[in-house]
């Protein structure tokens, strides 16, 4: 029997009986389109996450107090004599730029609402540290950083919700924990939301910060230094110069660190890992739907040959052999399994055009992909979902013997 004969006898059947194929490719439909949209979204999530740090830069080095990794009897703060050790270009020639920060939660508000935002005080070289750009105003200047000035840069989320305009809001004041400050610059959108949005914080000069909003134990500590390498090929020396300076000046025991360097790349490397991890496990939650579908497909391909008994019994009779049935139960299985697949991959990308849809409209820039890779798993899966699971009752109507299925009622 040819190939295409198996497949025509096999078509002929599951339309002898359309509802009850239809809802058994329901199954397999709803398995492969909710893999295929979980990965999808899963794809999305982490091309924005790691499209935003990449934005970023990929030569930036962060440095932070403490150490989680080592037991610290007098771990000391960062200090702006350690920025300013960094920025010395005989000290760290790989270093091109250092930005210190302060940052705290703090009480915002204006005429027409108030919110905890984000604050970050900050020096001049900020800007081209962490790439920053304006859409209106001017950033932070020397004058600012000396005279303590009372003036802020806003981010464009925080100037909406605030304010209700993101444009032309320079010259505005707002009241961060109660003391006013003129917004004199607007941050350019980097996208994201929720929790460390980029979009959604207020930058002030770090003079201001220290002496009128942030108050530490350390009269010049700051909560984290921002690092910029000449170039990428010069993160790893400049990491390590970096380090030499702090156990100089912390004078910390040999081989005990009390503070904490990341790299640009160590970042990404952690998102892309913990988002793949994500992606998987939406992708694995979804393929339980798969496994459902293919116990669909076994029950019903159980009923077919009971119905079907006394058909197999006449062609046994006529000179089928063994394997003849076997083939067209299987085919029959496998053909509903491919026609759920390529149904799920359309509704998938139907799924996944929706959710980004909706992902734009509330502000966030996560844009679901759908990948080669997850459409090939996905439809090979679902082919070996059908075979898997069509194995048994064809196995189970080719054991039939020809008398015996003949007198089948």
């Amino acid at each position: 029997m040819s190939i295409l004969q198996v497949v025509r006898e096999a078509l002929e059947s599951l339309m002898a009986n359309k509802m009850r194929s239809m809802l058994t490719v329901l199954g397999i439909v709803i398995g492969v389109a909710s893999v295929i949209a979980m990965m999808a979204i899963g794809e999305g999530v982490q091309a924005s996450i790691t499209g935003q740090i990449s934005d970023i830069g990929t030569n930036l080095i962060f440095v932070m107090s403490g150490n989680e990794t080592e037991e610290l009897r007098n771990p000391k703060p960062l200090t702006m004599g350690d920025a300013e050790a960094m920025a010395d270009p005989l000290a760290a020639p790989s270093v091109a730029l250092v930005a210190p920060i302060l940052q705290s939660s703090m009480e915002v508000s204006t005429a027409l609402d108030s919110k905890r935002v984000t604050i970050s005080g900050v020096t001049v070289s900020y800007a081209e540290v962490s790439n920053e750009n304006l859409t209106e105003g001017e950033f932070f200047t020397d004058d600012h950083i000396v005279a303590k000035s009372a003036v802020a840069v806003i981010g464009p989320d925080t100037a909406e919700n605030l304010l209700g305009r993101s444009v032309g809001v320079t010259g505005e004041t707002v009241r961060i924990d109660g003391t006013p400050f003129r917004i004199i610059g607007v941050l350019e959108a980097k996208g994201g939301s929720g929790f460390g949005s980029q979009d959604d914080r207020i930058l002030v000069p770090l003079t201001t910060a220290q002496v009128r909003l942030m108050h530490r134990g350390v009269r010049d500590s700051v909560d984290m230094i921002e690092a910029q390498a000449l170039d990428a090929d010069s993160v790893v020396p400049a990491t390590e110069e970096i380090s030499e300076i702090l156990r100089t000046r912390h004078r910390t025991e040999v081989g005990v660190d009390d503070f904490t360097i990341f790299t640009q790349d160590s970042i990404l490397d952690v998102a892309t890992s913990v988002t793949g991890v994500i992606t998987l496990f939406l992708g694995g939650v979804a393929a339980i739907s798969l496994l459902v579908g293919g116990i669909g497909i076994m029950n019903i391909m159980l009923v077919s040959v009971t119905e079907r008994t006394k058909e197999i019994g006449l062609r046994k009779a006529i000179g089928a052999k063994k394997r003849d049935i076997l083939i067209q139960f299987l085919t029959e299985s496998v053909l509903l399994s491919l026609l759920g697949g390529f149904v799920g991959i359309i509704l998938a990308w139907v799924l996944a055009t929706i959710v980004g849809m909706i992902f734009a409209a509330s502000g966030t820039v996560i844009e679901p992909k759908i990948t080669l890779s997850a459409v090939l798993l996905a439809t090979m899966v679902s082919s070996a979902v059908g075979l898997i699971f069509g194995i048994f009752p064809a196995n189970n109507a080719a054991k039939l013997q020809p008398v015996e299925a003949l007198r089948h009622e």
